[in-house]
């Protein structure tokens, strides 16, 4: 696509342009013509004398005037802008950033100053990925340690300084003993601070209505700031971002005040003990930051396609952050967010993930000197007959993913679809309540949900005080290292077995009805969570058949009699990625966040395997990933560059007018004024209009945006005098013949896509989609011999997929 400016050249005159601050000597010198004289009242506006001869040569005094004006024209304000749920034109900002590099180019040598502007112009992008990793790295660190704080909150205070948490509180006292390592003089219970008393129903029923009564009063807070303050601060915000990387306009879901609010209920979200991670949310948190920080620089503030490359880096920072591994955060920016990655984005990505990890690692907020929470350390290698219950734990992740996709969409659509919806603060307190009073009586739904990750990963040894690890070699303690690999499993770890099944089946049934309240939820934490439930379950179910059947042939090749040859903490990591894998379809950023995120790395391959079985399985029920789901579902106009579009259509199909529809709205390049103008803008509610040559040629001159359109008639009126209503409109470079008394003339050819993309009526619309989904194409007319048919808009392809996969097309809710 060619650039167009609105700058033309004016060959008939000489110009001498004294512009000193602000514009107040302005001397034109022109060679004689019957025009007579002109008389420049502010240096910007010419009027005409019209007591001489009108001009004979088809252009009267006003064309002239526009020559004038387009020598020294500012660009429109509000040109080139879009609405709130608009698409962005990726060629119009492109071209925008292209010419905005050139004159930056054209001027750095004139003098210092200007060179100082272009080397600031080159790093600046550098410059607001940096500050958007170190503040994503604050705002992680002070999230982690206020969610850690405010979640034990439920269940004690700490005397000695009330801003610990339980481990910190017990961090330094002497009088802790390795069996009840958590428990210390200094943290006290609420049934201790009210009651008096540490043992016995009583403190049990009050330590239940506490842990019940902050879970709600944490619940209540979240929903009521978001409802009040920032209604986009709920739900995870990776769909929303999606949509926005593709080039979606939501005005407000990446301000200060969404990132204000969510960064303080995600803290209260996570800390009332719903079944949701913070994880999702910091993507969009570090995008708020990102989206913030691109105001201060003009080369992204004022171009929305370059906007969206700082987001993408910020979007990596997110990840970062939330996992502790900055790899994976750009893997995942490249395979399951960004919508356009160029080169240099993979490299600001990069970059911003860095920081965002060194200001984390810096502020420490898990008190282990390490990016995340989950490092573990296995000391056995994993073999080859392992790979069949890898399998058999990744056909689970794409069973479960596949079941709470369609559970979660049905139970968000009723939301959406009944009177339930309305009262969205009663439904997040139902649930903070029942999540809360199910949740206390079993010790892994009561625990934090990372808490409870981090000690199914863990590989049972001698320090180890779990009721997972009491095993027989840990019961004995003069055998704990003399003969540590005995791993006969105690009524302690099958009793805990028993738990971990009520758990597994809590978390799957409350993480449906928890995905999509109106506070701030991830999904990534409870995913892991049933995956790593299940895995465990699992790894201890193979270990004790590799205990007590080590004849057998599977076993005997490479597990010796009594040796610790299963690592069940292993089976828990594999679980965690095969059921995160099926909700999102995620594959290589997955395994590299995870292998990041545990330090596993020689594990790669279970993993692997576990993850692409997990995706095969959830492809076989439906290809869409829950981010997919919820977009389809909030019908954002999203073209999936995953998705394929095999159907043999042809444009003709498509395109708009249809048969039996009104025409096509258009408008003529000279014939209309602006009264006539302003009527089509009333009448129809089209983003845009082709102009064309006339009604009978049908000729395609251009396009021209609603918006702009609207914002030129408005600029013109207030700063050209003699605009009336009927003033002639004209998008050509030279005024139309007028008669003598007509008033002044408007031209609009600054406002004209001289180049809109156009297809023939028999281009195939896998063609066309792959147009605008390689493009980011917000319509594309249709031609037949040169002359023009109709037009399809991405809300058009949208619709037209959706009726192709037998889906409601009037889902596409927004322009």
């Amino acid at each position: 696509s060619t650039c167009v400016t609105s700058t033309e050249s004016s060959r008939d005159m000489e110009t001498s342009v004294a512009l000193a601050e602000p514009f107040t000597t302005v001397t034109v010198i022109r060679s004689p013509t019957p025009a007579g004289v002109w008389h420049l009242t502010d240096g910007l506006r010419p009027e005409r004398d019209f007591n001489s001869a009108p001009m004979s040569n088809g252009g009267n005094a006003a064309s002239s005037s526009t020559h004038l004006l387009d020598l020294l024209d500012e660009p429109i304000p509000g040109v080139g802008t879009y609405d709130d749920f608009h698409t962005i034109d990726w060629v119009r900002e492109k071209c925008k950033d292209r010419e905005r590099h050139r004159k930056i180019n054209s001027k750095k040598k004139e003098s210092a100053w200007e060179f100082t502007k272009s080397l600031y112009d080159a790093w600046s992008g550098w410059l607001v990925v940096t500050l958007t990793g170190l503040a994503s790295g604050a705002l992680a660190g002070v999230i982690d340690i206020a969610a850690d704080w405010m979640n034990d909150l439920k269940e004690g205070v700490c005397l000695s300084a009330l801003w610990f948490n339980h481990e910190q509180c017990c961090w330094g006292s002497n009088e802790t003993t390795f069996a009840e390592r958590d428990k210390c003089p200094q943290w006290k219970t609420w049934a201790e601070l009210i009651l008096g008393q540490a043992e016995g129903p009583g403190s049990y029923i009050m330590n239940y209505f506490m842990y019940t009564y902050w879970a709600l009063a944490f619940a209540f807070l979240a929903v009521s700031l978001v409802k009040v303050f920032a209604p986009y601060a709920c739900g995870s915000g990776i769909p929303e971002i999606k949509t926005i990387l593709s080039g979606f306009i939501i005005r407000g879901y990446l301000g200060k005040w969404t990132l204000m609010i969510k960064t303080i209920t995600l803290v209260l979200a996570v800390a009332s003990g719903l079944s949701l991670g913070k994880e999702g949310p910091l993507v969009h948190v570090a995008c708020c930051c990102g989206n913030i920080f691109s105001y201060l620089f003009p080369k992204y503030s004022k171009n929305e396609a370059k906007k969206r490359e700082v987001l993408s880096a910020a979007s990596a920072a997110g990840v970062s952050v939330a996992f502790g591994a900055p790899i994976g955060g750009v893997l995942f920016s490249l395979e399951e967010v960004s919508y356009y990655f160029p080169l240099k984005t993979l490299w600001r990505s990069f970059f911003a993930a860095l920081v965002a990890a060194f200001v984390l690692r810096s502020i420490n907020p898990f008190g282990n000197s390490r990016l995340v929470l989950f490092y573990v350390e296995y000391h056995t290698p994993w073999y080859l007959f392992e790979l069949f219950p890898f399998i058999l734990l990744g056909v689970f992740g794409g069973l479960w993913g596949a079941f709470f996709i369609r559970a979660n969409i049905a139970w968000c659509r009723r939301r959406k679809s009944t009177r339930f919806g309305k009262y969205p603060v009663l439904e997040v307190i139902a649930v903070a309540a029942i999540t809360a009073i199910v949740a206390f009586p079993n010790p892994y739904t009561r625990q934090n949900t990372s808490e409870l990750i981090k000690e199914l990963f863990t590989d049972c040894g001698p320090l180890e005080s779990s009721q997972l690890c009491q095993y027989r070699s840990q019961m004995n303690g003069s055998r704990a290292f003399s003969d540590a690999t005995e791993a006969t499993a105690t009524p302690g770890v099958y009793s805990a077995m028993w738990q971990l099944c009520l758990a597994l089946i809590f978390k799957i049934i409350m993480t449906i009805f928890t995905f999509g309240l109106k506070v701030p939820s991830g999904l990534f934490i409870p995913s892991m969570a049933i995956g790593a439930i299940a895995g465990r379950i699992v790894g201890i179910a193979v270990e004790q058949l590799a205990y007590y059947h080590h004849d057998w042939f599977l076993f005997k090749e490479w597990c010796e009699v009594g040796a610790d040859c299963i690592t069940p903490g292993l089976y828990a990591m594999v679980g965690a990625a095969a059921c995160l894998g099926g909700v999102t379809r995620m594959t290589v950023s997955l395994v590299v966040i995870v292998f990041e995120l545990t330090g596993g790395l020689e594990y790669i391959v279970p993993l692997m395997a576990a993850v692409m079985t997990s995706k095969w399985v959830g492809d076989a029920f439906g290809r869409e990933g829950i981010y997919e789901a919820h977009i389809r579902l909030n019908g954002y106009p999203f073209l999936d560059a995953k998705e394929e579009f095999t159907h043999t259509t042809l444009a003709s199909e498509v395109m708009r007018p249809r048969p039996g529809d009104p025409p096509l709205a258009v408008l003529t390049q000279d014939d209309l004024t602006v009264e006539d103008l302003q009527t089509v803008i009333n009448e129809t509610s089209y983003n845009g209009f082709p102009v064309i040559v006339s009604k009978e040629s049908q000729r395609l001159v251009g396009f021209a945006l609603r918006r702009d359109i609207t914002i030129a008639i408005e600029n013109a009126r207030r700063k050209q005098e003699g605009i009336v209503r009927n003033s002639r409109v004209y998008f050509t470079q030279h005024a139309p013949t007028l008669p003598a008394d007509s008033p002044r003339p408007l031209k609009l050819r600054s406002i004209l896509d001289m180049s809109p993309f156009t297809v023939t009526d028999h281009t195939p619309m896998e063609i066309v989609v792959d147009i605008f989904r390689k493009l980011g194409l917000r319509q594309c007319l249709v031609t037949h011999n040169g002359r023009l048919l109709g037009i399809i808009t991405k809300k058009d392809i949208l619709r037209h997929m959706a009726q192709m996969a037998n889906l409601d097309p009037e889902s596409i809710m927004f322009n």
